[in-house]
């Protein structure tokens, strides 16, 4: 039997982390806020070449609730554990795993004169539907809920351009605090999604567009398949994949968003994540032209193909990912792609709506064979929307 990954209602995550404020805190919260997740379409390992990334935003989310303090001191609690300590003493590797996500959003918010200088602290209370380490953005979900909550606390601005400010401290929260060296896309669907909308993030500029999706309409489904796979993105191998890009866009001297021929790169590791990240960016361009005509069953290819040069080319994919994809193509997926970071995580099968079921238990008989550790598995028929405030009256 196929084990499945429910959303929760905002209302039920609501209850249940007003409980553990409740619990660990001993008052009431101000508020509560919900980012999502996300699932990337197509677009990976490019947010930091420039380049163009389709993502998705859950309808799994993560919720903070919040309440000011005045002593300078940041209280963390969820399943996780607790943490606590200085808002003045954040730095880089402190506080350590988990909570660096919150205090690097702290961080960067007060860096960024998005919170006054003599921000007085906060008590964050942390529920979540977002499978922890299973490629879907938990960390960026858990960063853009606070960002969220402390720019509204705060009379910080929250419009477009506001969220776009507070999705750039998230990214510095990540990559300065937590020490994991990602790119912006995560970021900028949890904060900038809307319903029924893939977004088109530019990473050149900050630029998004939502772009319709409405899977259920084309009897489409996407099924995510969370091997279970240990995905770390602080183990430094996606830093080594980053410095390769840099590296290749230096000695071409140019943008991989601009090169079209990475022949030039004599050493052959660097010229494979080089042509990796030219074609994937060509590959979103083709998905967006095959969606504005309605043409959804001919994205499968593109994502196949994805799969197979982030496998072959660069080189971050792994057994489980690589079951994944080949098995729910054996099962009559039309495409199938790893998402996300890669050494570890999440798979994506574009399926018939009804098929999820059928292709879930031949993926899961699939990693049986291999004595890989059985996946489970989400089902997207709609595009979810942004972080948001939840209403406690509703």
């Amino acid at each position: 039997m196929s084990e499945w990954v429910e959303s929760a209602s905002d209302s039920a995550l609501a209850a249940s982390v007003i409980d553990r404020f409740r619990d660990q805190f001993g008052t009431d919260p101000e508020g509560v806020w919900a980012a999502p997740g996300r699932v990337n379409l197509i677009g990976e390992h490019v947010d930091y070449a420039q380049g163009l990334s389709l993502p998705i935003a859950l309808p799994h989310s993560t919720v903070v609730a919040v309440g000011r303090r005045r002593d300078g001191m940041l209280r963390c609690g969820s399943g996780l554990g607790a943490w606590t300590g200085r808002v003045d003493e954040i730095a880089p590797g402190n506080p350590p795993d988990w909570a660096a996500y919150l205090a690097g959003v702290v961080w960067a918010m007060r860096r960024d004169g998005l919170l006054d200088s003599d921000f007085g602290g906060a008590d964050v209370a942390v529920e979540s539907s977002v499978p922890i380490g299973a490629g879907l953005s938990s960390s960026a979900a858990l960063e853009c809920a606070l960002a969220l909550a402390l720019a509204d606390l705060s009379g910080a601005p929250t419009d477009d351009a506001g969220r776009a400010a507070l999705a750039a401290c998230c990214v510095r929260a990540e990559n300065d605090i937590a020490l994991a060296p990602t790119g912006g896309m995560d970021q900028a669907v949890s904060l900038r999604a809307k319903d029924g909308h893939a977004l088109l993030v530019d990473s050149r500029d900050g630029g998004v567009t939502p772009v319709p999706f409405e899977l259920a309409g084309e009897g489409l489904a996407l099924l995510v398949i969370d091997t279970r796979a240990p995905h770390r993105l602080v183990d430094g191998q996606y830093a080594q994949r980053r410095a390769s890009v840099e590296e290749a866009a230096a000695t071409l001297g140019a943008s991989l968003r601009e090169v079209a021929d990475v022949s030039a790169l004599s050493d052959p590791v660097l010229r494979g994540r080089a042509r990796h990240v030219v074609s994937e960016i060509g590959r979103v361009r083709e998905v967006l032209s095959l969606m504005g005509s309605g043409r959804y069953r001919e994205l499968g290819p593109l994502l196949t193909a994805s799969h197979v040069s982030l496998r072959d080319d660069y080189e971050v994919s792994c057994p489980e990912l690589d079951c994944a994809v080949d098995s729910s193509l054996a099962a009559g997926a039309f495409g199938s792609r790893m998402t996300g970071g890669g050494f570890g995580g999440s798979a994506i099968a574009l399926i018939d709506a009804g098929a999820a079921e059928r292709v879930a238990a031949e993926v899961m008989a699939a990693a049986r064979s291999r004595g890989l550790t059985e996946p489970r598995f989400l089902e997207l028929l709609a595009c979810a929307g942004p972080a948001r405030h939840v209403s406690l009256t509703s």
